[in-house]
């Protein structure tokens, strides 16, 4: 029977009836919860078999989550790359920037229009400006990369959208085509303009030279940005560590006081300088008796030349590892500068 809304059932209203939950919950505690955690509680041997079948289930289940974390990794990686490859194709491929780095190059050709193979001072400030444009240019754009996102960063890593290391390596990896390109260009156009070495192998190894400088620069760039998330004050530090390398890059100074020696040994310019002079003259023997220099003593410019800057320098696999290492330190360097961030 229904009054004002309330059922009525044998006399008794809805709301004078036991809550039916309450009733069942305090039946459990007293009645049931006891026997549980005494149960519970109680420590029973556990055979060989079942052991053998526990561990069993436990590796099964670790491999299952180590292929799930994997999956999702990649997953979280590809999804980063193409991301990544949009935003930096409009950036990386300006026209302000093309139009830069082709109008260098043109420069260059013609400044240095097939210049003589024995015109070494020449050829040397050649080589040095490369490295010089090809240091600063990369790290300088570089060293923008992470402030610029960190906004967005900490909101999406707060969020458990992707883990840190698929983040890191799709930014790594999407910059290298984009960052490979323009150099490639540079290159092709300097190179032959000028009149450097013409034989294919030199040209690939000066290539390779440029391209392997280039990612070293460009790791500096992002250590430093990562290190400070400041864009104007990481590009005041990126200049003023570009600038003590290029002055320590053994091109204008050679006697280097001992105080600044060692600004010289770190430098990515100073090691990319000597590759570049060791593929277009090698070890300086050649040159050196095509001029009548006595590879040693000799007082004309072009013989002092070779033996301040070509002959008795550090040797190119000792370069080729350095770089290497620069290449590696840097960006680890930048990932845990990362990690320290906080969403």
């Amino acid at each position: 029977v229904y009054v004002s809304g309330v059922c009525k059932v044998d006399g008794v209203s809805e709301r004078e009836r036991p809550n039916v939950k309450q009733t069942l919950i305090a039946s459990y505690n007293t009645l049931l919860a006891p026997k549980v955690r005494a149960a519970c509680m109680e420590i029973t041997p556990v055979s060989a078999k079942d052991s053998y079948f526990i561990s069993t289930c436990c590796s099964e289940q670790g491999r299952n989550s180590s292929r799930v974390y994997l999956s999702t990794w990649f997953y979280q990686f590809s999804i980063l790359l193409r991301r990544s490859l949009k935003e930096r194709k409009q950036e990386s491929f300006n026209t302000l920037r093309v139009f830069q780095v082709i109008s260098a190059a043109i420069l260059a050709g013609l400044m240095w229009w097939h210049s003589d193979y024995r015109d070494i001072q020449d050829r040397l400030g050649l080589l040095f400006f490369i490295s010089i444009f090809w240091g600063v240019l990369p790290s300088f754009n570089a060293v923008f990369a992470f402030p610029q996102e960190r906004a967005i960063f900490m909101k999406e890593r707060a969020s458990g959208m992707y883990t840190l290391s698929s983040y890191f390596m799709a930014r790594i990896i999407g910059d290298l085509p984009m960052e490979l390109i323009l150099p490639t260009v540079f290159l092709v156009v300097t190179y032959w303009m000028a009149g450097l070495k013409p034989d294919l192998v030199a040209f690939l190894l000066t290539l390779l030279v440029l391209l392997g400088y280039v990612l070293v620069s460009q790791g500096l760039g992002l250590a430093l940005g990562a290190l400070i998330m400041d864009a104007k004050q990481a590009s005041t530090i990126v200049t003023v560590t570009m600038l003590a390398f290029v002055l320590t890059g053994g091109y204008y100074v050679h006697k280097v006081p001992s105080c600044m020696a060692w600004i010289k040994y770190a430098s990515t310019t100073y090691y990319g300088y000597k590759l570049f002079v060791n593929v277009q003259y090698g070890d300086g023997k050649k040159v050196s008796s095509l001029l009548g220099c006595s590879h040693r003593g000799s007082s004309t410019v072009r013989c002092k030349f070779i033996d301040q800057d070509i002959a008795g320098q550090i040797r190119p696999e000792l370069s080729v590892g350095i770089l290497i290492l620069m290449f590696i330190g840097y960006r680890l360097m930048a990932y845990l500068a990362l990690r320290r961030i906080k969403g």
